[in-house]
Parts: C-alpha cells; structure tokens; sequence
C-alpha cells in the first residue's frame, strides 16, 4: 500500500509546510508544526456526478417574511441575566457561542449552572402543577418560569414544526462531557442544587426536590468525544441547548490528527455549526487558551462561531467578569459581572456597590473612579502606594494596570506638577481585581499617586473622571453624563472632570496635593 501523503501544519496559523521545520515561516511560532495525513481528493468525473444530483429548490430560498422572522428567530433567556446582557438580550437559537478563559477560572462551573437554571425553569410544567403558595415571591416565579418556558419553546420551534404537528413538548438540553465523566459532573451540580442561596436566588421552591426533579428529566449527558456521534445524538433528541465541554476533546475518524489539533477542531466546530444552523440548536462551546492567554486553535475558530466570550478575572479574586469579544447578535461592549461564591457564581446586578463595598473613607492613596464597561457605568477604587526607593532605577508595579500608563502618569506629575517620583517606587491597584483599560481612569490615578507620595487623604465622596495628556490636560471623556448620574446615584457628589478643572495641576491645588 502506498504511503500517505503528509504535511506539517502550524497550530498557531494553519499554514501547511511539505517538511518540518522548528519555526512557522508565515507566523514565526516556534514548535509549532504538527503532521498531518494529507486527504485525497475527490476526481472531476465524482464531483461533476454529484453536481447533476443537485436540487436548486432546497438550496435558494425565498426571503422569509417578517412575522417568519421574529417567530422562529426570537431570542430566549438563559435564566441568567449577566449572561444574557452579554449575549445581547439572551440566546439566539441556532446560535453557536465559544466561552474561554483561563484554567481553573470557571468555565464549567458557569455552564453548569445554566444549564441547572434552564433545566428547572424549562421544567415549569412540574412546578405549576399546583397552585403556588400564596405571596409575592410564588407569585413572581410562577409568572418567569411560565415566560421562560414559552420563550424556549418559541425559540426551538419552527413553523414547519408547528404545522407538521411534530411535538415540541419535550424540552432537553444535552451536556457532552469530553474532560469530565457524567459522575464528576454531578458532584458540582448536587454542589449547587443543595444551596439554598441558589435555590432563593433564582426563585425556586425551597425544597430542591421539583427542581432536581426538572433536571433528572431535562439535562441528559452525552459521553463522547466522537464528533458524528455527537452530530447524530443531537440529530435524534433535537435537545434545546447542547454544551460542549471542551472542542479541543472532540475529534473525527476522517482525520488523522489528534484530539485538540489544529485540523480536528475546525472540522469538529464546522460539523457542529452545520446542524445548530439545520436545527436552530444552540451551543455553548467551552474552549481552552494558551499560556498568552488567547483560545486555542486556530484563528479560524473565531470567525466560524457566532459569539466569542471571555471569561476573566484573578483566580484567587471574588469576582469573574464575562465579556463578549465577538457577537453578531448583540454588542461587543457589554460585559457580565459575576461574584464567586460557595455554590459557584452570583450574578452583580449593581457592581459598583460591590467594588466599593470595603472601600476606607479618609486614607492616602485611595482614590475613586467611574469606568464604562460597555454601556453600564462602573465606581471602581484605584489604590496607590509610594514610598522611597533604594534602588537606582525604582519600580512601577502595577495589578489590573498597564505599566505603560503607570510610566506615562509618573511622567506626567514629575514634569508638569513638579511631584519628586523619581526616586520613589510605584505600586497600583484597581480593587477587586479589576483590569483597567479605559482612559477615563487616568485621572484618579494620577490623584490616588500624589495622594499617597503626600500622606494626604482625599476628600470623602469624590470621584475623579477624566483622560490625562502628555501636557499635563484634563481631557473630556465619552458618557460623561452617564458617569455623572451613576456618581449621584451612589452619594457621590463631588465629581472632578474636565467640566470643571482644564489641568491635572489645577486638580491637584484645588484637593490639597500641591505645595
């Protein structure tokens, strides 16, 4: 038998290579070259058979009308509403969204307990077959759950269906264990269900029987890392929502390669959206990163899935924030703050009392903040410390901060405000573990510097929005307003921007942090 044919393939850019080599000539990775059994292709006379067979009236189809659009189309809720801000108001059926994020930092966890909300509020029919207790709480969750279950079943139904009389009854949402086994799983969830916090949270009966009830009926496993059978288990069951743990654990017998290369994930991601799209299924895929912190696989992978989800925040932190790097369905800018908890996570519907929750009134070197973070306005704590530096060259550290900002600013006060960092050291916090990346936050920075080189507090109740310039400027921020009215909104009264000082030098006389 002759020998196939190979070729080296770089997991970084997919680019194919006839022979090894330790560098990736098209992206400059090192190692990263992988061989891979090359396909024979199919001949002229096989393809132009085929091409005969062709029926055009399955392939072109009219523009469906309006009320066809918002029927079969229309958007579901997760139960979780940080994650459905995310998505841009829930999820989409037929929607294939990639969530990624560091090891250990929650990923399952999160997927888990959606799938535990959707599974009970799917399940409203085991719920309501007697009449809630009185009160407004029972009340309350009979009206979602009731809301939940005719938006999923809108949402997986299509017209056809309906007039074919197909039943749409039976609700299922399938979780493909490709890391963990079914009984691993089912120790995190038995983790949640037996909370009551969660069980409060989400509105459902203090005694968890119903809801677990809802579960053992509705959320099935699939144990496999076979694409086709994945593909054909959901073809079967026509589940709800599908969640897949992990893409780089599934592979297909076509190719040679192993599980998590660059070839078997984009074929096994290509198969997957191909039927979410037949069957309006929607799928969560969790995704693994590398150690720069981007997803695994090849850049391809982002482009085919609808949506591209970030999962972030420092391991040992309390909170996780969700953003949406990609999403055709919604904005990119929006972002879901979660609170890491016993049972797994909480959702923050008003983060800024959360991130402010242990602030000190009257210490040096603390300063406030308002960030936007997509279109919702954060109050986040920048903290700083200086001291005297006994090194020739002194340190400027900084935790969820750019050291280049840190260099800028420490510029910036030492030309234009004549503040002697030179010699001191430079440490800044945002608290909470939040990343800073929006200009805005430049001038509480600057402040929360001088206000520790000084041992000077800061007045209580101030928040500092604004851009600093290399001139030493204030500068004007977009969503000023906005920032303004949620700095009300919390008691702040007191807001310095570039409305009312033009230099950072002017803010710094005016708070005492000068001379």
């Amino acid at each position: 038998m002759a020998k196939a044919k190979t070729v080296y393939v770089c997991q970084s850019c997919g680019t194919s290579l006839p022979k090894w080599q330790g560098r990736c000539t098209q992206c400059g990775a090192w190692n990263s070259l992988v061989e891979e059994v090359v396909e024979e292709r199919s001949s002229t006379k096989t393809k132009a058979k085929a091409l005969k067979k062709i029926n055009l009236g399955e392939l072109l189809v009219s523009r469906p009308e309006v009320g066809v659009i918002s029927d079969s189309k229309q958007r579901f809720s997760s139960g979780v509403g940080e994650l459905d801000r995310v998505l841009g108001g829930g999820v989409v059926p037929g929607a294939v969204m990639l969530i990624g994020g560091e090891p250990g930092i929650g990923k399952s966890t999160l997927l888990t307990q959606v799938s535990l909300v959707m599974s009970g509020l799917m399940g409203a029919n085991i719920f309501n077959d007697e009449e809630p207790s009185s009160g407004r709480k029972a009340k309350k969750s009979k009206k979602r759950l009731d809301k939940v279950k005719s938006e999923s079943k809108g949402g997986r139904a299509s017209k056809a269906q309906e007039e074919s009389g197909e039943s749409i009854d039976q609700q299922k949402i399938l979780y493909v264990c490709g890391e963990e086994s079914p009984e691993q799983i089912n120790l995190r969830i038995n983790r949640i269900l037996n909370n009551e916090h969660f069980l409060s949270k989400y509105e459902f009966e203090k005694d968890s029987g119903n809801l677990i009830q809802a579960v053992d009926q509705i959320l099935q496993f699939a144990v496999t890392t076979d694409v086709d059978q994945l593909v054909a288990v959901m073809e079967s069951t026509r589940p709800n929502l599908v969640i897949v743990d992990s893409i780089q654990t599934l592979a297909t017998l076509d190719l040679t390669g192993a599980s998590g290369s660059i070839g078997q994930v984009r074929e096994s991601t290509e198969r997957i959206i191909s039927i979410s799209k037949r069957l309006s299924i929607p799928v969560f895929l969790v995704g693994h990163v590398t150690k720069e912190g981007a997803i695994a696989g090849p850049k391809v992978l982002e482009h085919m899935v609808d949506s591209v989800l970030q999962l972030e925040g420092e391991r040992t932190g309390q909170f996780r924030l969700l953003r949406a790097l990609k999403n055709r369905f919604g904005a990119t800018d929006e972002v879901g703050v979660f609170k890491v908890v016993e049972y797994g996570y909480e959702e923050v519907s008003n983060p800024s009392e959360i991130f402010l929750e242990h602030q000190q009134e009257r210490v040096a070197g603390s300063a406030v903040a308002c960030v936007m973070e997509g279109t919702r306005p954060l109050l986040i704590e920048a903290q700083s410390l200086v001291n005297q530096s006994q090194l020739v060259m002194p340190r400027r550290v900084g935790r969820g901060i750019e050291l280049s900002r840190i260099q800028v600013l420490a510029a910036v006060l030492q030309k234009h405000c004549r503040l002697p960092l030179a010699s001191h050291d430079i440490f800044l916090s945002a608290a909470g573990g939040f990343r800073i990346s929006e200009p805005a936050v430049d001038l509480a920075l600057a402040v929360a510097i001088a206000s520790s080189l000084n041992n000077r507090p800061i007045k209580a109740k101030t928040v500092f929005i604004g851009e600093v310039g290399l001139l030493g400027e204030v500068r004007q921020v977009a969503s000023l307003e906005r920032r303004i009215k949620e700095a009300h909104r919390l008691g702040y009264k007191n807001v310095i921007s570039a409305k009312t000082h033009r230099t950072l030098k002017e803010v710094l006389a005016d708070i005492g942090l000068l001379g």
